[in-house]
C-alpha cells in the first residue's frame, strides 16, 4: 500500500458492490491514500477477507453485508456508517448486474433483477446516504457520490435492451442530481466505462452475448477494474469546485 500519498485522510468513503471487480479495486485504492473505507455487498467472506487485506496494508475498513435490493438491510449499512466511522463524505454507488437476454425469451427473473439492483438499488443507496453526505458538505468537507453506468446507456446493443436502459436511468438521474446537489457543495459524477474485465460477464446465460464476448476478447484488451478505480480516484482528487460530471472511459480498441 502507498504509505507516502494520503490525500484522502479524514475522508470516509462507502463501496457497494466492494466484493470484487471495480467496487473492490476501488476500495483498495481508496484505503490506500488515507480513506476509511466501508465495504458493502452481499458476500461475507469476500467483504472480510478484503477488509482483512486492507488492514494488513496499514488502512482502516468495515465489512458491512448488504443487499441493496433490501430497503432495511441499505439503511441499516447507512447507520452502521455513520456510527463506526462517521459520516459518508464519499459514495461510490456501484453495484450492478448485466444479464443480457431476447426480449420475449428472457426469463423474467434476469430483467427484473437488473431493474432491481441496478435502478431501485441504486436509489436505495442514494437516498440513505444523502443525509450524512449533506451533513459533511454543511461541516465544509470535500464531498463526492459517484454512480457507476456504463456506455451502454448512450449506445444501442442488441440484447442489452434492459441493462441499456438501466444505465441510462443512472446517467441522466445524476445529471439532476448535480442540479439539487451541487448547490450544497455535494459532488455528483458519471463513470460510464466500455468493456470492462470483472465478473459481471460470468453471470452471462444468454449464448449471443457469451460468444460475441469470447470473440471480442481476441482483439480488445478490455479495461481493468484498476482503471475504473483510478478514475474514481482522480475525480476525487479534483479541487473542491471542480465537479467531474461525465467520465466515459473505453478500451482503445473498442469502437461503438
Amino acid at each position: 500500500m502507498n504509505t507516502i500519498d494520503k490525500d484522502l485522510a479524514g475522508r470516509v468513503a462507502v463501496v457497494t458492490g466492494a466484493s470484487s471487480g471495480m467496487g473492490r479495486a476501488t476500495a483498495l485504492l481508496l484505503a490506500s491514500r488515507g480513506a476509511k473505507v466501508a465495504l458493502l455487498a452481499r458476500r461475507k467472506d469476500a467483504l472480510d477477507a478484503l477488509a482483512a487485506e486492507i488492514r494488513q496494508q496499514g488502512g482502516e475498513a468495515i465489512a458491512l453485508v448488504t443487499d441493496v435490493t433490501n430497503q432495511a438491510s441499505v439503511e441499516a449499512s447507512a447507520a452502521a456508517v455513520r456510527k463506526e466511522l462517521g459520516n459518508a463524505d464519499l459514495v461510490f454507488n456501484n453495484a450492478g448486474l448485466m444479464l443480457p437476454g431476447a426480449i420475449g425469451s428472457q426469463p423474467q427473473h434476469e430483467w427484473e433483477s437488473q431493474i432491481d439492483l441496478n435502478v431501485t438499488g441504486a436509489m436505495r443507496v442514494i437516498q440513505a446516504f444523502i443525509p450524512q453526505m449533506e451533513e459533511a458538505a454543511a461541516q465544509g468537507k470535500v464531498v463526492d457520490l459517484i454512480n457507476t453506468s456504463s456506455i451502454a446507456g448512450q449506445y444501442v446493443f442488441g440484447y442489452f435492451a434492459v441493462y441499456s436502459a438501466t444505465k441510462a436511468f443512472v446517467s441522466h438521474l445524476t445529471r439532476h442530481l448535480r442540479v439539487e446537489l451541487g448547490p450544497k457543495n455535494i459532488r455528483v459524477s458519471v463513470i460510464e466505462p466500455g468493456i470492462t474485465e470483472t465478473e459481471l460477464q460470468s453471470h452471462f446465460t444468454f449464448q449471443g452475448a457469451i460468444d460475441w464476448l469470447e470473440n471480442a476478447s481476441k482483439s480488445i484488451d478490455f479495461l481493468k477494474a484498476e482503471d475504473i478505480a483510478a478514475t474514481v480516484g482522480f475525480i476525487v482528487s479534483m479541487p473542491k469546485h471542480v465537479n467531474m460530471q461525465q467520465i466515459v472511459i473505453m478500451p482503445t480498441k473498442e469502437g461503438i
